[in-house]
C-alpha cells in the first residue's frame, strides 16, 4: 500500500554527501515554494501601507489560503515586505534584516515609498530613491497605498518567482505591478474611430 503524499526519492543526487541531507533540502525546497514566510519592515513609511499590508492578514481577505504566513522573525522567514522610504537611520537595520533572511530570499517593495521615495524622495534624512538602492527587490507593488487586491496580486507575483526560481538578484529582472489606474484603462474597451 503507498501513500498518496510521497516523495519521488528516485532522482535525488547521493554523490554529493549525505542523503539525509539532500533529502531534507529537497523538503525545505517544496516547503518554500507552498508555502512561504514574510516578514515585515517599515523603514519610514506613514503606516498606510501598513494598515493594507495588515487588511490582507484579516478573514475577508486570507492570504494563508495562498500559503502566506507571517514569520516573527527574519530568521524563519522567506520573503521581506518593504514598506515607506528607507531613511538613514533605518538602511542599517533594513541591511541587517535581509542578511538575516536564509537564502533565497525573496523581497517585495509596497507602496509609492519603497518604489521611488514617495513624498519623501528629496528630504535630507531619506536615501534618495527606493528600497532597491539599498537591497535587490523582487516584485514592487505601486499605490500610495496600494489597495489589498494590488497587495495580493504582488504576493501571487511573487509566489511565481518563487516557483519559477530565483536568478541572482543583479540579473533578475523585477516585476511591477500595474498600478490601480492602468488597471482600470485595461477594463475599458477600446473607442472606435
Amino acid at each position: 500500500m503507498t501513500e498518496k503524499n510521497t516523495f519521488d526519492l528516485s532522482n535525488i543526487d547521493l554523490s554529493k554527501g549525505n542523503p539525509r541531507n539532500a533529502l531534507v533540502d529537497r523538503i525545505r525546497s517544496w516547503a518554500r515554494i507552498n508555502s512561504p514566510w514574510a516578514i515585515h519592515y517599515n523603514s519610514g513609511s506613514c503606516n498606510g501601507c501598513d494598515i493594507e499590508l495588515l487588511t490582507i492578514i484579516t478573514p475577508r481577505y486570507d492570504v494563508e489560503r495562498l500559503g502566506v504566513k507571517m514569520a516573527g522573525t527574519p530568521r524563519h522567514a522567506d520573503v521581506l515586505v518593504v514598506t515607506g522610504s528607507v531613511t538613514l537611520q533605518s538602511r542599517d537595520r533594513l541591511l541587517r534584516i535581509y542578511n538575516q533572511i536564509p537564502d533565497p530570499k525573496f523581497v517585495l517593495a509596497l507602496g509609492s515609498c519603497a518604489l521611488s521615495g514617495g513624498v519623501f524622495h528629496d528630504c535630507y534624512c531619506c536615501i534618495q530613491g527606493g528600497v532597491d538602492k539599498v537591497i535587490p527587490v523582487d516584485v514592487y507593488v505601486p499605490g500610495c497605498p496600494p489597495r489589498p487586491e494590488a497587495v495580493i496580486y504582488g504576493l501571487v507575483k511573487l509566489l511565481d518567482v518563487i516557483k519559477n526560481g530565483k536568478t541572482n538578484p543583479t540579473e533578475n529582472k523585477p516585476t511591477l505591478i500595474p498600478s490601480e489606474s492602468e488597471l482600470i484603462d485595461l477594463e475599458r474597451p477600446a473607442e472606435s474611430a
